[in-house]
């Protein structure tokens, strides 16, 4: 789905209170949490998370799942195995309601890309 916001206050303003926004709210904690330096800003209508206009993550609330997209998923070292149980596709990360995001790799994953990105390798498209 896209939400016309202006800011990520108001996109999360714009998203309905049900398990797609609980689950990118712990999502946006993840990111937050281990890269407070990184900057949220709404671009191509969704929260978008880097710096100096390098973005590594991009974060949406769909209709059926909550998307997380970060460039290739094939550069993050370990990818397959932290992101057992997800549907995901070259760059995108689909959070169904069913899953358990504590039970998953997905943090570290995200840890993963953040510390590539901070030694300065591509981790675009």
């Amino acid at each position: 789905m896209q939400y016309d916001a202006k800011n990520s206050k108001e996109y999360l303003e714009l998203i309905e209170d049900d398990w797609r926004k609980e689950k990118l709210l712990a999502i946006r904690q993840m990111i937050f949490a281990y890269a407070p330096e990184m900057d949220e800003v709404i671009r191509y209508k969704m929260l978008n998370y880097g710096k100096d206009d390098t973005y590594v993550f991009a974060l949406n609330a769909q209709k059926h799942y909550v998307s997380l997209y970060v460039g290739t998923i094939d550069k993050v070292e370990n990818a397959e195995a932290l992101l057992a149980g997800y549907n995901y596709g070259k760059g995108c990360i689909r959070v169904k309601k069913t899953i358990k995001i504590e039970e998953t790799g997905l943090e570290q994953f995200i840890h993963k890309t953040v510390d590539m990105w901070r030694a300065g390798e591509d981790t675009s498209c």
